[in-house]
């Protein structure tokens, strides 16, 4: 027999074995892998904190009556894209977006200041209303969202910035531990780079294409960390099924005893199966000696 022949009988024993060891302790292989995966559920379920993602995206469009130059303003605006991306998470923006989080208001009517009534005087000498007055009104906001007190530091840790090739729209994704506080973390980014981009480069080209809705669960994949902890189940119970069974010092095979020991095979001694409830003693011993004696 060759050498390359034996390598693959021995392969081919190999895999026989590891298929009766399996078939052998399948109950306890499915019961590390059934309750792994129960474990690895309830951690990520109950015990891991949750994360949830809420993403709005910004079009950089610059606007051109001149139909030659649209085509170089769209490229424009497209390699400009690289360079917003740096600055929407840069600390001014996100310095400005925390402190609009702490107080997230918004302006929907000034203030009108009081003003006096007006008079004209006749010529018989009396006098004639022209303008009433006006009373003093406050400024009337809008609150936007919860207050929230975030460092600008928290900030650039859970915002993030995807674009894509050739496309004048990227997405700005916020992660926290709600979903209204993701949602309010990315319209307040988005809607404070749209207002301090045209100082920063002297440029009205930003527009948010829709506000974030509420943050969707992002964190952690349960059903992916399940899988992992019954292919975990799987992968050390056969580790525990291979190390026993190669810890064996059990002969099983003759070719042990003929190839590695050098033994000769003498015969073989069938394993005989008594009834449970005969024993043998020397009384037994002695009553079948006397009883073939008389015959």
């Amino acid at each position: 027999m060759s050498a390359e022949q034996q390598n693959n009988e021995e392969v081919t024993i190999d895999l026989r074995r590891l298929f009766i060891l399996i078939r052998k302790h399948i109950i306890s292989i499915l019961i590390w892998m059934i309750g792994l995966g129960l474990i690895a559920y309830g951690v990520s379920e109950y015990v891991l904190v949750p994360k949830y993602t809420a993403s709005t995206q910004l079009l950089v469009n610059r606007k051109t009556a001149d139909a030659n130059q649209a085509y170089a303003n769209q490229q424009a605006d497209i390699n400009a894209v690289t360079t917003y991306k740096d600055i929407i998470t840069s600390n001014v923006i996100l310095k400005g977006a925390s402190k609009y989080l702490a107080n997230p208001v918004t302006l929907v009517k000034k203030a009108t200041p009081a003003k006096k009534a007006v008079y004209k005087t006749n010529d018989d000498g009396t006098r004639a209303l022209v303008k009433k007055a006006v009373n003093a009104k406050p400024a009337v906001y809008k609150r936007e969202s919860k207050s929230y007190s975030i460092s600008p530091s928290e900030l650039a840790s859970a915002v993030s910035v995807t674009t894509t090739t050739s496309s004048q729209v990227f997405t700005l994704s916020a992660t926290a531990e709600t979903p209204a506080k993701a949602q309010a973390i990315a319209n307040a980014v988005a809607k404070e780079f749209k207002e301090q981009i045209p100082k920063i480069m002297d440029v009205n080209n930003v527009t948010i294409v829709a506000e974030a809705p509420k943050g969707s669960k992002s964190y952690p994949n349960v059903k992916m960390i399940t899988l992992v902890g019954v292919l975990a189940g799987l992968v050390i119970s056969l580790l525990i099924i291979i190390i026993k069974d190669l810890s064996d010092t059990t002969v099983r095979e003759d070719s042990f005893m003929t190839n590695e020991l050098g033994l000769t095979n003498l015969g073989e001694i069938a394993h005989i199966t008594m009834p449970k409830d005969w024993t043998f003693t020397a009384k037994t011993a002695e009553k079948r000696g006397s009883s073939r004696r008389r015959v």
